[in-house]
């Protein structure tokens, strides 16, 4: 499995921009697929997550700013980045996840969104 993320860039605070990861091999149709984060000096976490039943989990510091999506057809999952805050400088990074016997985990190379004040 591979996943394929694009999107991202600099942006002035309060501005927008979007993420999209593609993900491709031999993917079970019940699958989760997200987002995750990572700024200089701090963990990994969460941004937002998305089931192929369409059910949505995001981190509290993005609630009503950021916008999970997901196509199942083209096996991708977008995210919709609006007021953007310094604070969301980050590496951006695509997941997927799920379990067939075993569980499965993958991600994708990752993608810089740098949010200037």
């Amino acid at each position: 499995v591979q996943l394929q993320a694009s999107g991202g860039g600099s942006v002035q605070a309060g501005g927008s921009l979007g993420l999209s990861c593609v993900a491709s091999g031999r993917i079970s149709r019940d699958n989760v697929m997200g987002w995750f984060r990572q700024a200089p000096g701090k963990e990994r976490e969460l941004v937002a997550t998305i089931t192929s039943a369409g059910t949505t989990n995001s981190a509290d510091s993005v609630k009503g700013r950021f916008t999970i999506s997901r196509d199942n057809a083209k096996n991708t999952v977008y995210l919709r980045m609006n007021s953007l805050k310094p604070e969301d400088t980050a590496v951006y990074y695509c997941n997927l996840n799920f379990e067939e016997i075993r569980r499965y985990n993958y991600w994708g190379q990752g993608t810089q969104v740098t949010v200037s004040s």
